[in-house]
């Protein structure tokens, strides 16, 4: 005899994590589909890095995080969006009408230091920045546009301000590029007040200075 009904009905496992009011039932989901991401995107900034855009594969990457290549499909899509997710970052960088104009310079700088030496993952960025060109675009653009509201807010004329991060920007990637891809032991002995010292000036000058004057 057949049974119909809700009890005959066979529903298929959820692997995300539920919502609503039976969300608190499922614990453990939310950290499995965290750390499955983690792994994904951890697995893809090294691949990205050592073979570039163009030759690293949804296969290779998988197998680096240990898992089946249709869990990155499922999560990213496709290799564009994984690679998009690998160099979308948020530098945190502090809201601009707080900051004091004349001291903005040495703001960054510490902020950006802090940010290089706690986060590996922004390091890993930056060498898939260097053996990718569509990855040079992507992580240069994210510093260029989240330092442009600072670069608005402080610089003398506002029409300069895309300039002026795009500066900013430069003195602040190639500093990190020498300093934890490169690791030239010049930039890699240096203390971290001389890197202010030496780095904090020329990114104030970068956004506060007057328009240098060039000849006709």
């Amino acid at each position: 005899m057949t049974e119909y009904g809700p009890s005959a009905r066979a529903t298929p496992p959820d692997p995300e994590p539920a919502e609503g009011p039976d969300a608190d039932l499922r614990p453990t989901a939310p950290r499995r589909s965290d750390a499955t991401r983690t792994a994904i995107l951890a697995a893809a900034r090294e691949r990205f890095a050592a073979d570039g855009y163009e030759r690293a594969t949804i296969r290779s990457i998988a197998k680096d995080a240990r898992i089946d290549p249709s869990m990155v499909m499922r999560y990213y899509g496709s290799k564009e969006g994984l690679f998009a997710a690998v160099l979308d970052v948020d530098l945190r960088l502090p809201e601009p009408a707080a900051l004091d104009p004349q001291g903005v310079g040495r703001v960054l700088v510490t902020h950006f230091l802090d940010l290089w030496e706690e986060n590996e993952a922004l390091t890993a960025m930056l060498r898939v920045s260097v053996t990718s060109s569509a990855g040079a675009e992507r992580i240069q653009g994210v510093f260029r546009d989240q330092i442009l509201p600072v670069a608005r807010q402080v610089c003398p004329d506002p029409e300069q301000a895309p300039v002026r991060a795009a500066l900013s920007a430069s003195q602040v990637l190639g500093f990190a590029l020498t300093r934890y891809v490169l690791r030239l032991p010049p930039a890699v002995s240096l203390h971290r007040e001389e890197i202010v010292a030496w780095l904090a000036p020329t990114v104030q000058r970068y956004l506060t200075a007057p328009h240098p004057q060039t000849s006709p």
